[in-house]
C-alpha cells in the first residue's frame, strides 16, 4: 500500500470530491489529469470516453501534454482492447499484460509510443454495470522508470468513483434527451396558455402556495389546472409529470 503523505490524501480527497461535483464532464476530466500530476509522476495523459452508440470507437478526448489523437487513431492495433471492453474497472501497467521486449515490437508501440517519446504507461479502464465507459492512460517518457504498484494503488482508489460518475452522466443525458420542454409539452398535449404557465411554475420546484402567489390564483384554481395537465398528458402524479418535462 502506498504510504501517502497528509498532503497527498488531501489532494486525493479533493479529486474525488470534484469527480462528483464538477458539473461539466469535460472540465472534470481536464482538472483530474492536472491534479493527478500533483501526486503522481507522468509526462502525458489522455482520457477518452466510450462511444455512446456502444461501438468500439473512443471519443471525446481530453489530454495532458499530448498533441496528437494517436492512441485513438491506432486503437485497433491496441493489444489491450480485449481487457478494455470487458465492462470492468481495473488498473494495470502495460508491462503487466505484455513483456517489454514484445511490446516495443508491436505496431501500436511504434505508431503511438515511439513518436511521442513515451515508453511506459499506466491504464485505467472504467466500467460499470458490465459496460465499458472510458479509459485513462498515463505515459512516461523514454529513460524513466516504470510505474510502481504505489501508482496503481492511487488510481485503484479512484477508478470506481470515476466509473460511477461516467455512468451517471451517460444515462442522465439519455434521460434528458427524451424529455420535452414546457413549450414542446404545450404543443404536443394541447395545453392552454394558462396550463403552460402553471406547468412552467411547477417544474421550478416551487410548492403550491408559492406558485399561487406568483400567478395570483387560488389553491383550488391551481389544483384544477394541475388536474387538467395530468389528464391531457396521461399521468397520475407530479413525479410522473416531471419524467416527461425538462
Amino acid at each position: 500500500m502506498k504510504n501517502l503523505e497528509t498532503n497527498d490524501w488531501m489532494i486525493l480527497n479533493s479529486i474525488i470530491y470534484k469527480i462528483y461535483t464538477t458539473e461539466d464532464l469535460t472540465a472534470m476530466r481536464t482538472a483530474l489529469l492536472e491534479q493527478l500530476k500533483m501526486i503522481m509522476d507522468f509526462d502525458s495523459a489522455d482520457f477518452y470516453l466510450a462511444s455512446p452508440d456502444g461501438g468500439s470507437e473512443l471519443v471525446s478526448q481530453v489530454t495532458y501534454n499530448c498533441d496528437e489523437d494517436g492512441s485513438s487513431k491506432y486503437s485497433e492495433l491496441d493489444y489491450s482492447r480485449g481487457i478494455m471492453y470487458s465492462g470492468k474497472s481495473m488498473v494495470y501497467r502495460e508491462t503487466d499484460i505484455i513483456s517489454d521486449e514484445k511490446r516495443i515490437e508491436t505496431e501500436y508501440y511504434k505508431k503511438v509510443y515511439r513518436p511521442n517519446n513515451w515508453h511506459y504507461s499506466l491504464q485505467i479502464i472504467l466500467g460499470y454495470n458490465k459496460e465499458f465507459l472510458g479509459v485513462i492512460t498515463l505515459y512516461r517518457t523514454i529513460g524513466k522508470d516504470n510505474f510502481a504498484y504505489d501508482d496503481v494503488f492511487v488510481m485503484d482508489m479512484m477508478k470506481d468513483h470515476l466509473a460511477y460518475r461516467l455512468y451517471q452522466d451517460k444515462y442522465r443525458n439519455d434521460s434528458q434527451a427524451h424529455k420535452l420542454s414546457v413549450a414542446e409539452m404545450a404543443e404536443k398535449y394541447d395545453l392552454t396558455k394558462r396550463e403552460s404557465t402553471v406547468l412552467g411554475a411547477l417544474v421550478t420546484g416551487d410548492d403550491n402556495q408559492k406558485v399561487c402567489d406568483n400567478l395570483s390564483i387560488s389553491i383550488n384554481t391551481l389544483k384544477k389546472h394541475i388536474l387538467n395537465i395530468y389528464r391531457k398528458t396521461g399521468v397520475k402524479n407530479r413525479v410522473q409529470l416531471f419524467k416527461l418535462v425538462k
